[in-house]
């Protein structure tokens, strides 16, 4: 892996470099694989700008509960152009399992997936005050909760469960396809912003001691890593070719407490791209 660039003032290591973006315009939607983006205080431009929301409980609807909205995996939500810095955002394409689209600005859409999800639902923008979601736990040994529906509280005026950017890397994925190798660890899985892939071959939980550090992506962009990212019923969820697979979850349980990737604000904004390098200040 080839690192040219300088490193940035007070960078301590390279860590490895982005081999993967990902966005997704509607949570809980499949989204969309980017080259580039611009981020902003409020992470990857575009990203969980907007969800669908339960007109008769109010709450944000999740896959986090597959009995009620698994079928969201099956739509894919991406813009109509790249979104711009300090323009409005483009309109968002939204693909139906059956192979038709709306537009989500035109008048019908909250109608059409509404029939499509046999619930009352509206698309709303980033704007609640106290978004909450419902929240499906498994029965498998070693989570806090198991056989239960919890309501789970989100940043106000966001769609994000807890921090603004997510990032994985390939050393955890192989690490957790080495403990259970019957199982597709695969990147979508876990529905990242950012996949680092280490600049040395490992395999191993490497995001773990980049809690309380800033990484610095490319020549602008610095994220502070501000803790481990607990993971949920949705990394078991069939999505495109991925089957079911509750294996997925029980490895992370038992290898990581429940930990795959770690959150991250953003302390500087700017443009990211494919293969740039990271650096761990």
């Amino acid at each position: 892996m080839q690192q040219t660039e300088i490193p940035p003032k007070g960078a301590l290591a390279p860590v490895g470099s982005v081999v993967s973006l990902w966005r997704y315009p509607i949570k809980s939607m499949l989204g969309e694989e980017l080259n580039a983006s611009c981020v902003t205080e409020h992470g990857l431009l575009g990203d969980r700008t907007r969800a669908l929301v339960d007109q008769t409980t109010g709450k944000v609807a999740s896959a986090k509960n597959p009995l009620k909205w698994g079928k969201l995996f099956d739509f894919r939500a991406s813009f109509v152009d790249p979104p711009r810095s300090g323009e409005p955002l483009p309109d968002v394409r939204i693909s139906f399992p059956d192979g038709r689209s709306v537009m989500a600005d035109q008048p019908g859409a909250d109608d059409a997936l509404s029939e499509a999800l046999g619930a009352r639902v509206r698309l709303m923008a980033s704007s609640l005050e106290k978004p909450s979601l419902e929240e499906y736990w498994p029965d498998i040994e070693g989570l806090a909760n198991r056989e239960k529906v919890t309501e789970e509280f989100m940043p106000a005026r966001t769609f994000f469960d807890a921090a603004s950017v997510h990032v994985l890397t390939t050393a955890t994925t192989d690490r957790l396809a080495e403990l259970y190798p019957e199982g597709r660890f695969e990147a979508r899985r876990f529905r990242p912003n950012l996949v680092v892939e280490p600049a040395q071959h490992v395999k191993d939980f490497v995001e773990n001691g980049w809690v309380g550090r800033t990484l610095r992506v490319g020549e602008e962009v610095r994220l502070k890593v501000s803790g481990p990212c607990g993971r949920c019923v949705m990394t078991t969820l069939a999505q495109g070719d991925l089957p079911n697979d509750l294996g997925i979850l029980r490895t992370a349980v038992r290898h990581n407490k429940v930990k795959v990737g770690v959150y991250a604000s953003v302390e500087q904004g700017g443009n990211i791209k494919r293969a740039d390098p990271v650096w761990l200040e």
